[in-house]
């Protein structure tokens, strides 16, 4: 009787004390938020950095006239087609295109030869293409070959590329858009 009244004892105290809500985990050490405002305060500084040596390039080169895109980077026309029919590429279109990438003193990273003959579905193929370059040659007519300096956050940013681009490094491209095909 009193191993029965014992067993009794034990399930009712189970019982109460299983009604109790759970309490939430508390983090052991709290965020301030502070590493975020640090990293921001950080990548102005780069961008600010990599924008004066773009200007500088700018500056010394009076043989071209540059142009500023509204998406960040700065170019100019090697060969412009100033035919007003000429089309330019749109989302859908499928366009081909030869590229080089090399740092701001002109050194080659990636050569055309490497990069072959490049086929983009605008603004649809998930391709290895920097976002420079992606909004880059939206800008371009079939035979036009350009030059982009694009900042490191339209390059290979924090990543940069194995063995070839240190982090954060600005790059220049020289693109030649050889043919468009329209989306139906």
């Amino acid at each position: 009787m009193m191993v029965r009244s014992l067993l009794v004892l034990i399930v009712c105290s189970l019982g109460v004390l299983s009604c109790k809500s759970p309490e939430a985990r508390r983090p052991v050490q709290a965020a301030s938020g502070s590493f975020i405002k640090e990293s921001a305060e950080r990548n102005k500084k780069i961008y600010e950095n990599e924008k004066a040596a773009i200007q500088d390039i700018i500056d010394a080169d009076s043989a071209h006239t540059y142009l500023a895109s509204d998406s960040g980077f700065w170019y100019y026309y090697n060969t412009k087609q100033d035919s007003i029919a000429a089309v330019m590429p749109e989302f859908g279109d499928v366009i081909s295109f030869t590229y080089n990438v090399k740092d701001l003193n002109g050194t080659t990273i990636l050569s055309e030869e490497e990069n072959g003959l490049q086929h983009y579905k605008v603004d649809q193929t998930n391709q290895d293409l920097i976002s420079g370059i992606r909004d880059g040659v939206k800008l371009m007519k079939v035979g036009e070959t350009v030059t982009f300096l694009f900042p490191s956050y339209k390059a290979y940013g924090y990543y940069g590329i194995e063995n070839k681009l240190g982090t954060n490094i600005p790059v220049q491209s020289k693109i030649t858009l050889k043919s468009i095909e329209q989306n139906q």
